[in-house]
């Protein structure tokens, strides 16, 4: 790590990088972010780390959810509400079904920017930059608002320590607390074989703590609130080396190699536009102690996926890396389980997560991109049984969701249509599972696991 510096990407060829016209406004919005204090602690970190070797490890499930692209405007109680209280009771159905702990890990709090497949899109006719997200420009359809402005990156900030702040605030003021009444409503389900498997589900989940609550166990302050970490994608590395420090913690892991931490998550990753060897991100991200992931799809020939886990995880530390695969439900047979052997062979053992949402990415007729449910479940069903035979385990689902009632994937037990689309399409990025979508998606995969246990 002696060839390391937090700023040493800027040495390397960069992909999807910002070129502001304010080169002086960019020189302000940086020192002033590393004036700032760090969004998360090196405590908080680690602590992950810990849960993540136990998934590695096969002893424990992550749960990776939120929005594709956060809005400054979702830093609003509500939003975070919704958020927290669907990724809990996902959390709670698959833990019953896997029968293993469940850590939570939320795409919020700092998941603004995205990468584009082209710096520049027709709107109306009209030639102008892509929306990159809210932490670079804006999305109203003008030039002067989507001119990327480095006063978005201190804003950027502020509204991820807001949410941090009262997602912590909330979840030690019992928002989470299972003593609580969840709702389990199932009337938006409309096969009848359906809700009856929902309702024996809920039935074993509302049973089991009703137990917990007889004996006493549910005293325990682990009944009152969850652990909820927090991720993004690490694109913008402007942003992220000014919230890079160098910070001691002896309860950190032996096998780390580095001090420095990037303190404006819990958890980054790399995307697959931007995992290139030899680019700046993936220099970026070899030299911080946080867990990372890598999105890894069809593009990744196995033998590069090797090269790329000896950069960033020399050690071959435990469930340091994160791989979520993305290829899409009819090509994940053809590329995971090359993968898969690659990984085994070369002695890294990384949490496997599953992205079924990214590959699966669609268009209607007339345009709209969307996700089919029946995709999205079948590449999860998939990647479980690739998984199990080869001797491997699936660690954990990564999804793009929300808790609002938007109509964006179509599919599911409610039954949603493409002609149904327009009625709460607001995504402003790729379209998620809605609460309903999201929390069946839980229940299915918690049967996928159970029958794994019958097998």
């Amino acid at each position: 790590m002696s060839d390391w510096s937090p700023n040493s990407w800027t040495t390397k060829p960069i992909k999807q990088d910002v070129v502001y016209e304010d080169a002086q406004g960019v020189q302000d919005a940086l020192r002033k972010l590393e004036k700032l204090p760090p969004l998360v602690t090196t405590q908080e970190i680690n602590n992950l780390k810990v849960s993540l070797r136990n998934v590695a490890l096969g002893n424990a499930f992550v749960l990776q959810g939120g929005d594709c692209a956060e809005l400054f405007d979702y830093c609003n109680q509500d939003m975070i509400e919704a958020k927290v209280k669907l990724l809990l009771q996902m959390s709670l159905v698959l833990i019953w079904g896997a029968n293993k702990p469940v850590i939570r890990i939320a795409r919020i709090a700092g998941q603004f920017a995205k990468p584009r497949s082209s710096p520049t899109e027709l709107v109306n006719g009209v030639e102008m930059p892509s929306f990159r997200g809210d932490n670079i420009n804006g999305f109203d359809a003008d030039a002067e608002s989507r001119k990327p402005d480095p006063a978005r990156l201190v804003s950027a900030y502020f509204h991820s320590a807001a949410t941090l702040n009262y997602l912590r605030a909330s979840l030690s003021s019992g928002l989470a607390d299972l003593h609580s009444p969840l709702d389990w409503g199932l009337g938006h389900v409309i096969t009848p074989s359906i809700k009856e498997q929902y309702s024996k589900t809920v039935n074993a989940v509302k049973d089991a703590l009703r137990f917990m609550r007889t004996v006493g166990i549910d005293k325990d302050r682990g009944m009152e609130t969850a652990d909820i970490f927090t991720s993004h994608e690490g694109l913008s590395l402007e942003y992220e080396q000014t919230l890079t420090r160098l910070l001691r913690n002896p309860s950190a892991s032996a096998q780390s190699t580095s001090n420095f931490y990037a303190t404006s998550a819990h958890f980054l990753w790399i995307g697959d536009r931007t995992r290139q060897l030899d680019g700046a991100h993936v220099e970026f991200f070899r030299g911080i102690a946080n867990p990372i992931g890598i999105k890894i799809g069809p593009s990744m020939a196995a033998e590069d996926l090797v090269r790329l886990l000896d950069v960033v995880n020399p050690t071959k530390e435990i469930g340091k890396v994160t791989l979520i695969s993305r290829y899409g439900a009819s090509k994940i047979a053809t590329f995971l389980p090359a993968h898969i052997a690659a990984v085994q062979a070369s002695g890294h053992l990384p949490v496997w997560q599953c992205d079924p949402m990214h590959g699966n990415t669609q268009a209607t007729p007339s345009g709209v991109k969307t996700r089919h449910f029946t995709d999205i479940l079948d590449e999860l069903r998939q990647a479980l049984e690739i998984h199990r035979a080869a001797g491997s385990f699936l660690g954990g689902m990564h999804l793009e969701l929300t808790g609002e009632a938007v109509t964006e994937c179509v599919g599911g037990a409610a039954g949603l249509t493409a002609d149904g689309l327009g009625e709460r399409y607001t995504t402003f990025c790729d379209p998620r599972l809605n609460e309903k979508q999201a929390l069946e998606l839980a229940f299915l995969v918690a049967g996928f696991y159970r029958e794994e246990e019958d097998i």
